[in-house]
């Protein structure tokens, strides 16, 4: 199995004898309940042909009705009806935790990887351990795949998985003569050079709307924010490595060589289409992003690999992606993990997505980067194979990252600390001391043994 072993997630108990991991715990019902399904010798949820099998699906992902309707003509076994819901923190995920309390959630439903830890704690997201087969997982990059396993057992399946990239404005920093930045002290000074030489311009803007970027820059450094050796969650979101990361970038915004303030607001995207900003620190899929927000900029763009700390030892993080997980409510889990593969793993599925739009989501099967590429019109980047770089850089992506069990609350409180320092008041470094201060009752009210670690 890809998957790196996840230390225990074990919740307090009284006697050390009875002590277990909680997510080994949870695996136990799920997998009753795909033996109760399972009808003597017959596999569970698969539909006989007197019986055709309904699921129901939950996702937010622009082209998710496109890829149901291509699975739906695709066979005659299985019919999926599909239910668009709002994205993660705009009450997509609530609807899947009400949902579920009630025992009504759908068979499946697309959850990001921040999410997954918790969705699997709660009991909402089913383990599919044995019903992912060997197959699909050697297709998978291990790397996303580890994401989703935890103590060995696999708790969703990643759709997509988006490496850390700097997108620029190749036509600016030509015209003004400043390199692509290789390394972060490289970024720098083309910081500085882009000031000098267009004062109403910065290389980049530092997002105050964005803790996964953070947690992404940290991932890269080498930070471990969140660790459970020794069945203890050990939370560290200031440790030696995200400490470096916020000097940096608070050295940054304290010389003025970066815009600081949200970038998903209409002012950012105007200050991107007046050509103010030189590039932009994000990742794979922000590429298409670009596309579609800033059309009349066709052929200025070019995308590079993110600044590395050490180019003779490239690592990367992750920010963005999803995956899909079977609910502890499906009464067909292998029809739910059929239609599941099929959507991950399946040409048909990609094209019938990518026909929605544009996009440039990078495949968590490595086999689908033809099809990604082939659909891709390459001339808004001056023809860039996009992919060539991304599957580059993927391999970069650094295993030793764990998300914790309360990430969109963790992150609202870090993104919080980012907006007060955007007003001028407290750092880069506060918002997380904040992030990981809020983060210590939640995960104690869930009965997990927990503790913060060195700073």
């Amino acid at each position: 199995m890809h998957g790196r072993r996840f230390p225990r997630l074990a919740r307090k108990t009284r006697t050390p004898h009875t002590a277990r991991s909680l997510l080994t715990a949870l695996a136990a019902l799920p997998l009753l309940l795909t033996a109760a399904c399972s009808g003597g010798g017959t596999t569970a949820g698969t539909a006989r042909a007197d019986a055709p099998v309904h699921l129901t699906f939950w996702s937010a992902l622009r082209g998710s009705q496109e890829v149901v309707d291509a699975y739906n003509n695709s066979q005659d076994r299985v019919h999926v009806d599909f239910e668009q819901v709002p994205s993660g923190q705009q009450g997509g995920y609530a609807k899947l935790s009400n949902a579920a309390r009630a025992g009504n959630a759908p068979d499946v439903a697309t959850i990001e990887y921040p999410q997954v830890p918790g969705f699997a704690i709660d009991g909402v997201a089913r383990d599919l351990t044995d019903l992912v087969d060997d197959g699909l997982r050697e297709k998978l990059l291990p790397q996303a795949l580890d994401l989703t396993t935890f103590e060995g057992r696999t708790f969703s399946v990643p759709l997509d998985v988006e490496p850390m990239v700097f997108l620029y404005r190749r036509d600016l920093f030509d015209k003004h003569g400043i390199d692509v930045p290789r390394t972060w002290g490289e970024f720098e000074e083309a910081a500085r050079e882009v000031k000098r030489a267009a004062p109403g311009s910065r290389i980049a803007t530092f997002p105050t709307d964005g803790g996964h970027h953070l947690a992404g820059l940290a991932w890269q450094a080498g930070a471990r924010w969140f660790d459970t050796r020794d069945d203890t969650w050990t939370v560290s979101m200031t440790d030696g490595p995200t400490r470096k990361v916020a000097a940096y970038w608070q050295r940054l915004i304290d010389q003025d060589l970066v815009f600081l303030g949200p970038v998903d607001t209409q002012a950012g995207t105007a200050q991107v289409g007046r050509g103010e900003v030189f590039g932009k620190v994000t990742a794979a899929w922000d590429a298409g992003g670009m596309m579609s927000a800033q059309p009349g900029q066709k052929g200025k763009w070019g995308v590079a690999p993110l600044p590395q700390w050490d180019a003779r030892h490239p690592r990367l993080g992750v920010m963005g992606g999803s995956t899909f997980a079977v609910t502890k409510d499906s009464a067909h889990p292998r029809a739910a993990m059929d239609f599941i593969e099929w959507q991950v793993s399946s040409p048909d599925s990609l094209k019938a997505r990518l026909s929605s739009g544009i996009s440039t989501q990078y495949p968590a099967v490595g086999g689908l980067v033809p099809v990604a590429r082939e659909a891709m019109d390459t001339s808004y980047f001056g023809g860039q194979d996009l992919y060539a770089l991304f599957q580059r850089e993927a391999a970069h992506i650094s295993r030793r990252w764990t998300w914790g069990p309360r990430m969109t609350a963790t992150l609202k409180t870090v993104q919080t600390g980012l907006a007060r320092a955007g007003g001028g008041e407290g750092t880069v470094l506060d918002a997380l001391e904040e992030g990981q201060r809020s983060t210590m009752p939640d995960l104690k009210s869930l009965g997990l043994d927990a503790r913060e670690g060195p700073r």
